[in-house]
């Protein structure tokens, strides 16, 4: 099973296996891993879709309709909607993400990629992408996948996190820890 080489586990680890072992049998890895890197960053910026996939309160026939109008005014492929609208079906909304992040693992790792998790304080230039690369693929040693978030709240610098590793160099925790040192913590 691909989610014990991977380490991808619980409730998103299974949907998310399954989903990758169909977009596999359907030779359609990339086009899902783009229809859900849309989606993921759909609901990062949309708080309305963000509380729609988490709200308890919402019924099972709701919450589906929701997506599948969602899905299809986004033009996803028939495998992300069908699959979309089973894991609403079954209310597993709240899930999603870590669905997502599941299947992009998955994908990493059948790709002979180490997944890199970049947070900016704006969107990057394809200039300031290919070099953040360049260095983490020189520092890793193997070819790395970078996923990039914006955090306007980091305020600036980065912060990057490759599986258990962590570099943080944004402006927010400098400026906390140039203000404990001030209070002589």
């Amino acid at each position: 099973m691909a989610s014990e080489a991977t380490g991808v586990s619980g409730l998103a680890g299974r949907y998310a296996t399954a989903l990758f072992d169909l977009a596999d049998q359907q030779q359609a890895l990339d086009a899902v891993a783009g229809d859900l890197i849309q989606l993921r960053q759909m609901i990062e910026d949309s708080p309305e879709l963000a509380r729609l996939i988490r709200s308890p309160v919402l019924s099972r026939d709701a919450q589906a309709r929701a997506m599948a109008a969602l899905t299809e005014k986004a033009a996803f492929g028939t495998t992300v909607r069908n699959f979309v609208s089973v894991v609403a079906q079954n209310r597993r909304l709240f899930a999603l993400t870590g669905i997502i992040r599941g299947f992009l693992g998955l994908l990493a790792a059948r790709r002979g990629e180490v997944t890199a998790e970049v947070t900016a304080a704006q969107a990057l230039t394809d200039g300031q992408l290919s070099a953040i690369n360049e260095q983490l693929n020189r520092a890793i040693g193997s070819k790395v996948a970078v996923d990039v978030r914006v955090d306007p709240a980091i305020i600036g610098g980065l912060v990057v996190k490759v599986g258990s590793r962590m570099v943080d160099g944004s402006l927010r925790t400098k400026l906390t820890r140039l203000q404990l040192a001030m209070r002589g913590i």
